[in-house]
């Protein structure tokens, strides 16, 4: 870590308050400053190299220093640096992203409505269909379905739809009417002697049990990830998303895909509904849409919801909500410009050819006594930790030794994140077989440091 007599480190240290940190114990250690970015690669401000493996925060799909977004987005500064798209105004640089995310999407998904983040787009969602089912005559259909290890955000109403524990507690969350459903992780969650079919089977019926005992004519929407991320990079077992869509038309409740994490290839597809095979009526996306240089949240959606949208607007005179920076020009700009890339670089084609190699690779380390699993598809994966893998027991408390596991992967030139119990991959799309090599090794290293350390600390 920074030295803590370092100006910048001081000055963070005194005024700064980060996004999920124990406060107290930064003030001890101080910050890791970055201080430039070279494709894969971040440099710190004592000049050390780091492969960025969590891409930032799974989003920055062309690297750290890519001049053609740069270059969009002065650009788009010298010819309009704002405006908004309030009361039927509008610029080109959202009508086009507007225009190209309709054309990506799923086929009979048309519109685009933007905001600044996923959580945003996420809270905006549940408003949408809190304002929709009220025009239709529906002021009881207001409950979300979730699953429990899902991550759709941190706002009061975008953070009760996530299901973890560390987002509720001391927050008075979940605030809105939300079940969270069993956690589709089948190494985890599966019953002694259960088959995968069997665990699908049983995770469907909870959801239908869950919908006939609260009423499908009180429950909105059905959220998920395709790919779970930030609760562990957890993939769903075979059927269980077909499963669900037909769950949700059957009773007729919107599906959500949150595609933050999963949408723009990460997973080797454009989309992650298109890697398990469902069409939802509404995708929220973020993150890879301008590789997080600039702050850009889309939510698309099909005609059938947004002509009820549409239609209580006439009714009402509006529709009254937006933000300020909602589809802000130089935002849109930059994401247009970043799409163009990953198309022209066929960077989702990347992420499937290097599939085999990064996800193989990581597998190898199953053997490792730290290891429980090695999960993931595309370039996305997580590596959970175990105090005993026959049993499958964590190490407590929880987070220990899988930080400990992003410690050690960074000194040696690795930037991974710890979440729970799992140390999670997912390097920008434009990584290559040689940076993949070098990631492997230096996250061999680390679970090699972390083992010594467990048996000198005595955790098995």
């Amino acid at each position: 870590m920074n030295d803590l007599s370092n100006s910048l480190a001081a000055a963070d240290i005194a005024h700064s308050m980060h996004p999920y940190t124990n406060m107290r114990l930064h003030e001890k250690q101080g910050p890791m400053i970055m201080a430039r970015g070279d494709g894969v690669r971040v440099y710190d401000d004592q000049g050390k190299e780091y492969i960025e493996g969590l891409a930032g925060l799974w989003s920055v799909a062309v690297g750290f220093s890519e001049p053609r977004l740069r270059d969009a987005a002065v650009r788009q500064m010298d010819l309009l640096p704002y405006y908004h798209s309030f009361a039927h105004k509008a610029h080109e640089p959202a009508i086009r992203l507007a225009e190209k995310l309709a054309e990506m999407a799923p086929e009979g998904m048309n519109r685009v409505f933007f905001t600044n983040s996923g959580s945003e787009a996420n809270d905006t969602v549940i408003k949408m269909l809190w304002f929709m089912n009220n025009g239709l005559g529906r002021p009881e259909k207001k409950k979300f379905l979730a699953r429990n290890k899902g991550y759709h955000g941190i706002t009061i109403a975008s953070g009760s739809l996530t299901g973890l524990p560390g987002n509720h507690k001391d927050f008075d969350l979940p605030a809105i009417p939300v079940t969270h459903l069993t956690c589709p992780h089948f190494w985890r969650w599966g019953e002694e002697g259960e088959t995968e079919a069997e665990f699908t089977a049983r995770l469907l019926k909870e959801a239908e049990d869950v919908i006939l005992a609260e009423g499908p004519e009180t429950i909105a929407g059905f959220i998920g990830e395709p790919v779970m991320g930030a609760g562990g990079v957890m993939t769903p077992p075979e059927g269980y998303w077909p499963g669900i869509e037909a769950l949700c038309h059957k009773y007729d409740i919107v599906l959500i895909s949150d595609e933050v994490i999963n949408g723009f290839g990460r997973l080797g597809t454009t989309f992650g509904c298109q890697k398990y095979g469902f069409t939802p009526d509404i995708m929220v996306t973020s993150k890879q849409l301008t590789s997080s240089y600039m702050p850009l949240a889309a939510i698309i959606m099909n005609d059938k919801v947004y002509n009820a949208i549409a239609d209580n607007s006439e009714k009402l005179g509006t529709f009254g909500h937006g933000y300020t920076g909602s589809g802000h020009p130089v935002a849109c700009a930059v994401g247009l410009e970043n799409l163009a890339i990953i198309e022209e670089r066929d960077l989702i084609g990347n992420a499937a050819r290097l599939e085999a190699q990064f996800q193989g690779g990581l597998r190898k380390f199953a053997d490792h006594p730290l290891v429980g699993e090695v999960r993931g598809v595309g370039l996305i994966a997580g590596l959970e930790m175990v105090a005993d893998k026959a049993t499958k027991r964590s190490f407590t408390p929880t987070g220990k030794v899988s930080g400990q596991v992003a410690k050690f992967a960074a000194q040696e030139g690795l930037i991974c994140r710890a979440v729970y119990d799992t140390v999670a991959l997912c390097p920008p799309l434009i990584v290559t077989e040689d940076d993949i090599d070098q990631i492997l090794a230096r996250m061999g290293r680390a679970l090699d440091l972390t083992w010594d350390w467990v048996q000198a600390e005595g955790l098995k």
